[in-house]
């Protein structure tokens, strides 16, 4: 007999997922704190590198030490992080700080990861358990998207920018009461969990390397992507850093929305083939994006970039689970480490943005997407 959904429990619960948005300020930091402290492109990108970092270093440990606290404990935890991640850099506003701020951010976030999706399951009926993890996406969608907005309202209205920091902190710890008020009736996992070994051994599958790799480079286009699109936008196509900023909230906009065409389209057309389709269309709006001339056009594109990636993650992960459906722990936690693309791909942008122009930095963008699209046919292929 199906349970029934208990909007009490459910809520705090999808509460976290908008928390877990709170990483993507990373992009909005990147731009202020450049102004402010009159940063170069290389030393602005060190901002999301401090905080995807962590995702290469804690993924399995945190979720080894999530079977010994539970799910709830954890996820509390890494809200708990993520709310002190926030305050410290707005409290403490030096560029030192900041690094510390979003490495803090950065090892929250990896909990709240790590927590938030297996506690989703735990709490809804089993076979609601997809729709209600895709609903938990487009709550953290909407995160994403208000940050900018914010940012920029707080600065015209009170002269502080830093003021974003303050209100999703206590959102945050607002969150941790809210789900700590709750009593959660957790599954426990009795089979083997993965380790560093288990883990790494898979490398060694050629098919496995090849897409965790791909969640690699997908992360880090779509941190790249997000860190550097204000920038580009105010050094390409001379907009006033306000507008440009809003430019994430259109990508994360397209990002939500094709999540939701994503889930349509799949009912018609195989993961393969989505995967070879949508990395096409991220290899031509990228590039679209570096040569058109129109403003108007750039806005568009920065939609349907959104539109681009924002399936690709969860196909990639899905294709690889269903080949190898008995070694999902061991994959889930060598994806969550290539999450930590996010800290690398964006520096490489910002560095040869440096040396040369922000415009060919944003082509190693176009580089990535291009691996994708070679993995999708390799995909097709097998």
């Amino acid at each position: 007999m199906s349970r029934k959904i208990d909007l009490k429990i459910v809520l705090p619960v999808l509460m976290a997922f908008f928390v877990m948005s709170f990483v993507d300020l990373v992009g909005i930091g990147v731009d202020r704190v450049t102004k402010d402290m009159d940063l170069s492109a290389t030393i602005a990108q060190l901002i999301p590198s401090a905080a995807f970092l962590w995702f290469l270093v804690l993924s399995v440990p945190v979720g080894i030490l999530q079977a010994r606290l539970g799910k709830k404990n954890m996820l509390n935890i890494g809200m708990g992080v993520t709310a002190l991640g926030l305050l410290v850099p707005f409290f403490f506003y030096t560029f030192g700080m900041v690094l510390v701020g979003f490495a803090l951010l950065g090892v929250g976030n990896t909990i709240v990861q790590v927590s938030a999706n297996p506690l989703m399951v735990d709490v809804v009926p089993e076979d609601r358990a997809s729709s209600f993890l895709s609903f938990s996406q487009f709550i953290k969608a909407i995160g994403s998207m208000l940050g900018a907005p914010l940012a920029g309202m707080f600065a015209a209205r009170f002269g502080d920018w830093k003021l974003i920091f303050l209100v999703f902190g206590v959102v945050s710890v607002l969150s941790i009461l809210w789900l700590g008020s709750v009593k959660v009736e957790e599954t426990r996992y009795e089979g083997p969990r993965p380790t560093f070994v288990s883990a790494f051994k898979l490398l060694g599958n050629n098919f496995i390397l090849l897409m965790v790799l791909s969640i690699f480079l997908v992360v880090g286009v779509d941190v790249g992507f997000n860190s550097n699109s204000g920038q580009f936008l105010m050094k390409q196509f001379g907009i006033e850093q306000t507008a440009a900023e809003s430019g994430r909230s259109v990508y994360f906009l397209g990002r939500m929305l094709g999540t939701f065409a994503g889930a349509i389209m799949l009912t018609m057309i195989s993961p393969r083939k989505f995967f070879m389709w949508t990395s096409v269309l991220g290899i031509l709006c990228l590039t679209a994006i570096i040569i058109v001339k129109s403003t108007l056009m750039a806005w568009g594109l920065v939609f349907l970039i959104g539109l681009a990636v924002a399936n690709i993650w969860p196909l990639v992960f899905s294709i690889t689970v269903t080949k190898y459906p008995t070694r999902n722990n061991e994959i889930s936690g060598l994806v969550m480490m290539a999450i930590s693309g996010g800290a690398v791909v964006p520096l490489l942008v910002g560095w040869i943005s440096d040396i040369s122009t922000i415009a060919l930095g944003m082509s190693l963008l176009i580089a990535c997407m291009i691996y994708l699209f070679a993995v999708s046919v390799y995909c097709l292929k097998k």
